[in-house]
């Protein structure tokens, strides 16, 4: 177990500023059965950086389509609980996590067949005081068809971590998981602001995405490990070329990232929830300060990195996203749609279009099974918004 003071800098840290700003799930959504009491035409929308955008006249061959569609194949599964993060397994079959039960389920994407894995004992879920902490993303070793290690980001009574686990499928259902092991400890934890994704990159590193636990002042400060996106061995160990020696952080300057995705060039794009003014999506380079609380949204100026594009908060709290078609596809909580972002390399081709707009409730993850499918979870029952007959859902959709 690496605990974040075997390679914190001693220095003394900054003075903490209490934030107070919106929740990151953003307002309970509209109920699934009543799409008309939606975000109102008139709410701000969505724009793109003025480092980040491009005509639809100036795209190359093989940028996305400046409109594209969306249709809901089916629904995959239903009655879960608070889905949050989502993996497909080499076999095809997904696993995923739910934040207040601390479950692991796995879904067989044909049938819909449900297994229990078992749960997360160390997971600390805060839903009671209205927070958004418990087991939340979930990543499958590069490995996994020989190494069975599944990794978590998930809350204890004191800290967000990164945690290790072994997954035997050949066990009793309910106690398939074994060998529980934290490799990453000392993440701030607070009601709010607790970040959670984590995936492997192209690189093989596994990477995490981390809130500013309510402080603003943890996303500028180096030696927190609070409102960053970190980059660290399977064991948790800084990864060799980070940007700051010894340490796991990889960009700084982040509110709350909980969405982690990359193209097919292998860039790193990720979604933050803003305060007031903006919600973001940027591309992730390595070192880069994104500038909260500095800056919100774009105009940071020298030294701060402005995002790709932006989004009133009201139509959007962005968690989960995926990259299908050259266009990123973002969940929106609060928005209650599913956002297209459409590309030519890292430039908009359009501005970003929303889809599914109030039919399902709060969307949560994002999954891309291939280039034009995309499985999406509802978050109706965590706590934010009415639950409909069979919520939470997976649903398969169709994209272009």
């Amino acid at each position: 177990m690496v605990d974040r003071r075997t390679f914190l800098a001693a220095i003394p840290l900054l003075a903490l500023a209490a934030c107070t700003g919106r929740g990151s799930d953003g307002q309970p959504a509209p109920s699934p059965s009543d799409p008309s009491t939606g975000p109102s035409s008139s709410a701000p929308s969505p724009t793109s950086s003025a480092s980040g955008s491009a005509s639809a006249s100036t795209t190359s061959a093989s940028a996305a389509p400046a409109t594209g569609t969306v249709a809901v194949n089916r629904t995959v599964a239903t009655g879960l609980n608070v889905p949050w993060g989502m993996v497909r397994l080499p076999g095809g079959d997904v696993l995923v996590t739910s934040r207040d039960t601390a479950a692991i389920t796995r879904i067989n994407l044909s049938s819909g067949a449900k297994t229990a894995l078992g749960t997360v004992s160390q997971s600390v879920s805060n839903v009671s005081s209205g927070g958004e902490a418990g087991l939340l993303g979930i990543a499958a070793s590069p490995d996994f068809a020989s190494d069975r290690l599944l990794f978590v980001y998930h809350s204890t009574g004191s800290d967000n971590r990164v945690a290790r686990l072994r997954y035997d499928e050949s066990a009793p259902a309910d106690s398939q998981l074994s060998g529980y092991t934290a490799v990453l400890t000392g993440i701030p934890h607070a009601v709010h602001h607790n970040g959670g994704g984590l995936a492997f990159g192209p690189d093989s590193m596994l990477y995490a995405s981390t809130g500013d636990a309510s402080q603003s002042s943890r996303s500028q400060d180096r030696n927190d490990l609070g409102g960053k996106i970190l980059r660290m061995t399977p064991s948790g160990q800084p990864a060799s070329g980070n940007p700051f020696s010894g340490s796991v952080v990889w960009t700084l300057g982040h509110r709350n990232v909980q969405g982690l995705a990359w193209d097919a060039q292998g860039r790193m794009w990720a979604s933050e929830f803003g305060d007031h003014q903006a919600d973001e999506l940027n591309l992730i380079e390595k070192g880069r300060n994104y500038g909260w609380p500095d800056v919100e949204g774009t105009g940071g100026g020298s030294g701060f990195t402005d995002p790709v594009a932006t989004w009133g908060t009201d139509v959007d709290s962005p968690s989960g996203i995926a990259i299908a078609g050259g266009s990123v596809w973002m969940a929106a909580l609060r928005g209650a749609r599913l956002w297209r972002v459409p590309l030519d390399g890292t430039k908009l081709v359009a501005d970003p279009a929303s889809f599914l707009q109030g039919s399902h409730g709060r969307l949560r993850s994002v999954l891309a099974l291939d280039d034009h499918t995309l499985l999406v979870g509802t978050s109706n029952t965590d706590g934010r918004s009415q639950p409909g007959s069979g919520d939470d859902r997976l649903l398969e959709l169709k994209v272009t």
